[in-house]
């Protein structure tokens, strides 16, 4: 694995958390949002990663290099989490029903934060890894330069 390489696949996860952060941002900022456009409470989303193809015997579905020469990751989607709202009962809601209950958004902000906490891990784990590799690189530029 080359040096850029190393960089590239660390540079994916960079960019696949941010998204991923993104998300969760967006999740804690509608907890509360009973009205969408699309009609309803706020639907929780979720970032689908999946393995970053590195070149084009992967596109085309030839598995061609071995497993430990992937490409990093990438986002395919962000796709709305399809567990029910809850129901809340709340009569003096605007959006209450003859009942008495409000159908909220399906976003637990406990869960959102555990999900925070692990795309920051990742995320620092990536920078980390990226600066070991820039490192590196400096250590082999400092061998050719002594010799």
């Amino acid at each position: 694995m080359s040096i850029f390489n190393s960089l590239r696949i660390s540079a994916s996860g960079l960019t696949a958390e941010r998204l991923r952060l993104d998300v969760i941002a967006d999740n804690l900022a509608n907890v509360n949002t009973t009205r969408t456009a699309a009609g309803g409470p706020y639907r929780r989303k979720v970032a689908l990663l999946e393995e970053r193809p590195t070149g084009f015997a992967d596109l085309l579905g030839i598995q061609s290099v071995p497993a430990s020469g992937r490409g990093g990751v990438r986002v395919v989607a962000i796709v709305e989490d399809t567990s029910p709202p809850q129901r809340v009962y709340n009569p003096g809601h605007p959006d209450a029903d003859a009942d008495g209950y409000v159908l909220m958004p399906n976003v637990n902000v406990v869960t959102e934060m555990v999900d925070m906490i692990t795309a920051t891990r990742a995320y620092e784990a990536n920078v980390t890894a990226m600066n070991a590799a820039k490192q590196m690189a400096l250590r082999t530029l400092d061998i050719g330069r002594n010799a």
